[in-house]
């Protein structure tokens, strides 16, 4: 057979399977060509240039910033969610959301998750998602100290026994602050055996949900009881901290900052971080942009769920670019 005759039959068996939407035991019927040569000659359609395949992302998809964050930080995943707008409620909004999406389809049985206490992007997650009926996870495990002023303690309790409701899961608690008072207090309360316990599922973890925080603490922090005080934050940022998880907190570069206040801190720490097997950051805005490009420099992260306006900011060439959309603008349509 001829190239040109071979090409001809190429185009023939591609224009019934994308055109006329015949299947490939059909085309092989009518043609009498095996069913495993006509697979061969469809993936020589699109060798030959015959058959294009492009994709066209509806509106609030945007793959190409998502590729472009993958590639440029090492990423397994980036999720990025269309927000309304760059307000901190729009944003905790939109990438809350789209963090219960994918709970609800990459949850797996048998996990072991690591949930932080005071993320009000997690909250907003938990919120959201519906309950899980295809698996069912083992634990679902407080990895910051959720002991705090009693007006707001319920958040972190919430997170973890919202979670395990919906994953099927054991919630096993941090009973201890986020912050001891001092680092003896702290020896002491990890002393306690339901403290001991929930810190030996750290190395466990399948899953590590993550909020980033920067310099400037959330409101849900400071009103918990379990951030550190303003002069304390100053002290890390003339360190060089520019952001933390879990109270852990990191240079520009994602190495960490190690002061005497990590021997207050009742919680995960970067290296068990790293050694989960997945961690999924969420987390976005203006205010948390150097903290979440220094955690992703860090090697911390396997996916990260963020809004349009700081995956813009991330995906800049300059590596300090700002904002690069106006403020109340809105993403292309």
């Amino acid at each position: 057979m001829s190239r040109s005759d071979d090409l001809r039959l190429i185009t023939r068996i591609a224009q019934m399977y994308y055109v006329e939407d015949r299947k490939q035991a059909e085309i092989s019927e009518a043609l009498h060509i095996p069913q495993a040569r006509i697979s061969r000659l469809l993936k020589r359609a699109v060798d030959e240039n015959i058959v294009r395949i492009s994709i066209s992302p509806p509106p609030g998809v945007f793959v190409e910033l998502e590729a472009e964050l993958r590639d440029r930080y090492g990423l397994d995943q980036a999720i990025v969610a269309e927000s309304v707008s760059d307000k901190e409620e729009s944003v905790t909004a939109a990438i809350g959301d789209a963090a219960a999406h994918f709970v609800e389809t990459t949850v797996a049985d048998d996990e072991v998750i690591g949930m932080s206490s005071w993320s009000s992007s997690l909250l907003r997650m938990v919120d959201s998602i519906t309950p899980l009926k295809r698996v069912r996870a083992s634990k679902v495990v407080q990895i910051l100290g959720g002991i705090g002023s009693p007006a707001v303690q319920s958040h972190a309790q919430h997170l973890v026994t919202r979670m395990a409701q919906l994953t099927g899961a054991t919630a096993q608690f941090l009973p201890a602050p986020g912050v001891a008072g001092s680092a003896e207090s702290r020896q002491i309360l990890l002393r306690d055996p339901f403290v001991a316990e929930t810190l030996g599922c750290f190395s466990r973890l399948t899953l590590a949900l993550v909020g980033i925080g920067a310099m400037v603490p959330s409101k849900m922090l400071v009103n918990s009881g379990n951030a550190f005080t303003r002069q304390e934050l100053d002290d890390l940022a003339a360190q060089g901290a520019v952001g933390d998880m879990g109270l852990r907190f990191f240079d520009a570069a994602g190495a960490p900052v190690v002061t005497p206040l990590n021997d207050r801190v009742i919680g995960i720490t970067l290296a068990e971080v790293k050694a989960a097997k997945r961690v999924v950051a969420v987390a976005g805005g203006a205010r948390k942009a150097a903290a979440i490009r220094a955690a992703l420099a860090g090697g911390y992260l396997d996916v990260l769920i963020t809004d349009y306006f700081t995956a813009e900011r991330l995906a800049a060439p300059d590596a300090t670019a700002g904002h690069l959309v106006a403020p109340g603008a809105g993403p292309p349509r």
